[in-house]
């Protein structure tokens, strides 16, 4: 009898798998919208694939993976900046981490394509993407496998442009969900201060921004003393001085009058915000300097010493383990937003949830009770689409993290390049001139409604 009851308990959490999205919640949660469980769900395949790749960078799973037919092949030459001699072995993990970042992202990409032009849940392929999540972790699960199996030949020399490419626009991504945050932040502040007339919610604004420009300075100050030399590292210098002269710009346009008359939510706390994480960028990019004088680190980078003839494998910097956490956040808001600025719905193609009756909120909330209701039967809240092509973004982007933006190179040598160093220097410059193009768009196109 107990074996019935069982296998009955285990076909009632199949069906949940193959199921919709209120169905996995299975009554552990309150209700919530059926968006926002769906979002969560495929940031958690992502997040499988992450782990995934990073137990691949561990020793012991290196020296495991000889077996499989793209190890230790002799690879075409490349230019050369800089060369760290490791083991065979030590290369394993890295090649691994391209194949589990590309089935995630063919994964992504899949359904990038897949749910182009979905309007509402009404659509038949809205219940593909809010259901069957057996199916899909099967298709996940097949895709990685066979990834696997991709005979090397210049699959990590070309792949690893694709990772330069995505990563270069997630880092765009995430400055726009700094900026929607703080915007969040700084609205919810504001309001509160003024609903409670207290001027407490302003000290704490005021505080956080004088914290984010300190940081910011701070940061600057140890750029100069650690990645740079008196009389060299002229590179670093100039990109360090501009990204410092730019946050500086932007920070006072944001404040000026005419804009604050166009944006009334503009304000220091988002710039402060924008200048931190321009710095943050601005130490990725000084991190990958192929310089040993001028990039303190680069010896350690991608490798330790192990021993008199070998090295092992040692991905874990600091700006490794910082930009690691930065995109696990970035990605979860990304799953959980909900935003109220225009021009960033506008950005990253999402709209407020459409107006619902009140009583039907009630009706739904009392028949779907610890389960997710479904809040887009009018229109979706965000772009099927463009949500799977920002998740194929940060595959390509924590690929290129995890690895340090090394460049595959021949056997038993790791490369590093300018390529990274430009790359996430120009992020920076054309995360501050999108920023900037959202603070003067109102003044621009004046005959537009930005409101």
């Amino acid at each position: 009898m107990g074996a019935c009851l069982g296998a009955c308990s285990l076909l009632s959490c199949a069906s949940c798998l193959c199921g919709s999205a209120p169905c996995i919640l299975c009554g552990c949660c309150p209700s919530s919208r059926n968006s926002t469980i769906s979002r969560l769900i495929f940031t958690a395949f992502l997040f499988l694939g992450v782990l995934v790749s990073i137990i691949m960078l561990s020793p012991g799973v290196e020296s495991q993976l000889h077996n499989l037919p793209w190890v230790c092949e002799e690879g075409a030459g490349t230019p050369v900046v800089l060369r760290s001699y490791i083991d065979c072995g030590s290369l394993l993990g890295h090649r691994a981490v391209y194949r589990m970042c590309f089935a995630t992202a063919a994964f992504f990409f899949l359904f990038t394509l897949l749910m182009m032009c979905v309007h509402s849940s009404r659509d038949p392929r809205a219940a593909i993407q809010n259901g069957f999540w057996f199916f899909k972790l099967l298709v996940f699960v097949g895709i990685t496998v066979g990834a696997f199996y991709i005979p090397n030949g210049s699959f990590s020399n070309i792949w690893f442009y694709f990772g330069v490419v995505g990563s270069f626009l997630f880092i765009l991504i995430q400055l726009v969900l700094v900026i929607d945050f703080a915007h969040s932040w700084n609205q919810r502040w504001l309001g509160r201060a003024e609903e409670r007339d207290s001027r407490a919610w302003y000290a704490g604004l005021s505080f956080f921004t004088l914290l984010f420009y300190s940081l910011s300075i701070a940061a600057v100050t140890l750029f100069f003393i650690y990645y740079t030399q008196p009389s060299a590292c002229y590179e670093g210098k100039v990109f360090i001085s501009l990204n410092l002269i730019l946050c500086f710009c932007v920070s006072v346009i944001a404040v000026l009058p005419k804009v604050q008359e166009a944006q009334p939510n503009s304000g220091l706390l988002q710039a402060s915000a924008v200048t931190l994480y321009t710095m943050f960028v601005t130490w990725l990019a000084l991190s990958n300097v192929p310089d040993q004088k001028c990039n303190p680190h680069l010896l350690t980078n991608g490798t330790v010493l192990a021993g008199a003839e070998g090295y092992v494998t040692q991905w874990w910097d600091a700006p490794s383990i910082v930009g690691l956490i930065v995109f696990i956040l970035c990605t979860l808001f990304l799953s959980l937003r909900s935003s109220d600025h225009q021009q960033v719905n506008s950005l990253m193609r999402t709209e407020e949830c459409p107006p619902v009756l009140e009583a039907t909120q009630q009706q739904q909330g009392v028949a779907c009770e610890g389960r997710a209701f479904d809040n887009e039967q009018d229109g979706v809240t965000y772009s099927y689409s463009f949500f799977h092509f920002c998740l194929l973004l940060a595959s390509l982007h924590i690929m290129m993290t995890l690895t340090n933006w090394y460049r595959p190179g021949e056997t038993q040598k790791m490369i590093s390049t300018w390529t990274a160093v430009w790359v996430k220097i120009c992020a920076s410059w054309a995360g501050l001139l999108l920023y900037l193009w959202t603070l003067v768009a109102p003044l621009v196109l004046p005959n537009r409604d930005f409101s």
